[in-house]
């Protein structure tokens, strides 16, 4: 990093960018209308000006200021949290704040709109601030360590999400419009956008610099800054809640911008601006010329493009590869060895198995025989009812399939790491398999069962690769290995934007499959997934011996004999083959990974055989109850069973952070 810093200083950059940003936006300008019509149109124009001209006025000039205000604003966010919680990863898209805002201003759209006109940035800064204030919350008592918080972030983002694809589920024709804003849309139409943030923002700059002395304490241990007399409660209160307003602005003006605030404070400081002061102002302005640079791009490429891109998507999607590269330069973690596992004291009783699988019998005859319809809720159908057994057998085999599925790869991912807050959606795998198998539907049509889980596993297995790559050296430590499946969540999102974004007639399918629906499944593949959930079921069973020793440690498990290499090698093999196989079927958002085998392991399955099969049996058991509150809880409609699951296990991540 110092030799970085000699050779890029942040005065470099940011000259750097300019000059890019003034070549891309001449080009840009000249495009449309001539070099001085172009200047001339900052001015207000006359009704008799040509439509280039007018296009320019009310279009391509507040996009350029409002990409450069919504970059400063979200940069100086950045760099805030990140001084008050001495955290390197803290931004606003990464602890929630955003996703917050951006469910918020969704849900007083459709059921209060009235709030929106008092102030949408009112109703952005409320939900983003209740998002950071449950990060908070599961942070506490770890004292906001830095692994914590992202992961609370992640969570509470991954839930956010969820909660927003319920609303787009149920209210598509109502939330249409707001599909690409949400993803991060720099489109203007008119210079109210400009109006209406730049003094906000000013407001934001001019707050921070009058706290910045105090500020700067903040890098100093609690009980030196104390000694300097500095309230650190109310300091730090003030603090994020500035960086609340000014994200909580920017998003109610463009939506979610992904990792503006996470990249500029982390180049800056990279490049050797150390200091509070100068971090902020070259934090702010190199946030505004990347973010005006990426969207100066867009526009010039987009006529090559097949569909609209939003902003917000593209700095994601740049920014996780990011993140990942700033991994292993944070020190996170150093100098102690991943930790195992922890395995209860008390063990599960003989009788458990059989009464997990008398529990799995009886939520399957309700979710078979008992439901609402027409005319209320139906008990036992009768002989006249064998058409609704028939449509819901296919979603019930499929729905346990999936489940069994996702806890035998939690598990195995859990015991081969170490790492008890491992599972596939929380290091990113079910993200990757997502990726790959979006882009098989979207490039290959009409592509079979056996060809999307073939492609499905080959991006799990990429994601694993690169899992392994980037903590392969430091032991598979849990904060590195979380904070890597962060950055490919992150990435997943972005293409998930791009689709609900691009207005393809496939995206509803896309959508559909997403939030992990069963009610597409046919007999035909609900019996080949249940046939492979069991059959890779019993493969793991003579694997048990590597599963109970891999957690012990390498040093270990290498001296009683085990090829440790080898065995995670074909374990991590098997994680992502199973998570492919799950994902088609329930989509991405499910935690039954994390969820099923936390609960086998209450539960006393401490055992590797014994918690692979706990643990597939409360997987079962989990989707299928998911499955049948998703159709009763607001029925006529449906809730997709992989939101219910999500919702669960997230609740269960939430808890499980803070015994972390």
């Amino acid at each position: 990093m110092p030799d970085m810093a000699r050779a890029v200083t942040p005065a470099r950059l940011c000259l750097l960018l300019s000059l890019l940003m003034l070549m891309l936006a001449g080009q840009g300008l000249t495009q449309q209308v001539s070099l001085q019509d172009g200047l001339q149109a900052l001015l207000p124009v006359s009704a008799e000006a040509g439509s280039g001209v007018v296009v320019t006025h009310y279009s391509w000039w507040p996009r350029l200021f409002i990409a450069l205000l919504a970059g400063a604003g979200l940069a100086l966010a950045g760099v805030l949290m990140q001084q008050v919680l001495r955290n390197p990863l803290a931004a606003p898209t990464t602890l929630g704040v955003a996703s917050g805002a951006n469910l918020g201003l969704m849900a007083a759209t459709l059921l209060a709109p009235g709030l929106l006109v008092m102030g949408r940035e009112w109703v952005a800064l409320a939900s983003g601030g209740l998002a950071m204030g449950v990060v908070f919350l599961l942070a506490w008592q770890r004292g906001l360590a830095p692994m914590v918080v992202v992961l609370a972030g992640l969570v509470v983002n991954l839930y956010c999400g969820a909660l927003a694809m319920v609303l787009l589920l149920f209210h598509q024709e109502a939330l249409s419009g707001l599909l690409i804003w949400s993803a991060g849309s720099l489109a203007q139409s008119g210079w109210d956008g400009v109006i209406f943030l730049w003094p906000r923002l000013l407001i934001g700059a001019l707050l921070a610099a009058l706290i910045l002395k105090p500020l700067s304490v903040l890098a100093l241990e609690d009980s030196n800054a104390r000694a300097l007399g500095v309230s650190l409660k109310y300091l730090r209160l003030v603090s994020l809640a500035l960086a609340v307003f000014v994200t909580a602005c920017v998003v109610s003006v463009v939506g979610i911008i992904g990792f503006i605030g996470l990249a500029a404070p982390a180049i800056v400081r990279l490049a050797g601006a150390r200091r509070l002061g100068p971090r902020l102002v070259w934090s702010s302005l190199l946030g505004a010329l990347l973010l005006a640079v990426t969207d100066l791009l867009l526009q010039r490429f987009a006529g090559a493009l097949p569909t609209l891109i939003p902003t917000g998507a593209t700095t994601a999607a740049l920014g996780a590869p990011l993140l990942l590269w700033l991994i292993p330069r944070l020190g996170l973690g150093a100098g102690r060895p991943a930790t195992a596992a922890a395995l209860p004291v008390r063990r599960a009783t003989p009788a458990l198995p059989a009464i997990l699988s008398a529990a799995l019998l009886a939520a399957t005859a309700l979710a078979l025989l008992s439901g609402q319809n027409a005319e209320g809720w139906q008990w036992l159908p009768g002989a006249g009812d064998a058409a609704m057994i028939q449509w819901r057998a296919p979603r019930l085999l499929a729905a346990a399939a999936a489940g069994v599925l996702l806890a035998l790869a939690g598990t195995l991912i859990q015991r081969v790491t170490g790492n008890p807050m491992a599972s596939p959606e929380v290091l990113g795998v079910s993200g990757g398999t997502a990726i790959a198998l979006i882009l098989a539907i979207l490039l290959i049509p009409g592509a079979g069962q056996w060809t999307l889980i073939g492609i499905g596993t080959l991006g799990a297995l990429t994601t694993l690769g690169v899992l392994i790559a980037l903590n392969g050296r430091s032991g598979f430590l849990p904060e590195r290995l979380l904070l890597s499946g962060v950055a490919i969540t992150a990435l997943f999102d972005a293409v998930r934007h791009f689709i609900l974004a691009g207005g393809d007639p496939r995206g509803q399918q896309i959508i559909a499959w997403m939030s992990g629906s069963t009610y597409y499944v046919d007999l035909p593949t609900a019996l080949i997934i249940i046939a492979l959930a069991l059959l890779f079921g019993l493969a793991t069973l003579p694997l048990s011996r590597w599963l109970d020793l891999l957690p012990l440690g390498t040093p270990t498990a290498r001296a009683l004999g085990v090829n440790t290499r080898y065995a995670r090698l074909v374990l991590l093999g098997l994680v992502a083959l199973f998570t492919a196989c799950a994902t088609l079927v329930v989509g991405p958002l499910s935690f039954v990974g994390l969820l099923a085998p936390h609960m086998a392991r209450l539960l006393g399955f401490s055992r590797a055989r014994w918690h692979l099969l706990g643990a597939a049996l409360l997987g079962a058991l989990l989707m299928i109850v998911a499955d049948w509150l998703g159709r009763q809880l607001l029925f006529p409609d449906e809730i997709p069973a992989g939101l219910v699951a999500s919702l669960l296990g997230g609740a269960w991540f939430m808890w499980g952070l803070r015994r972390l």
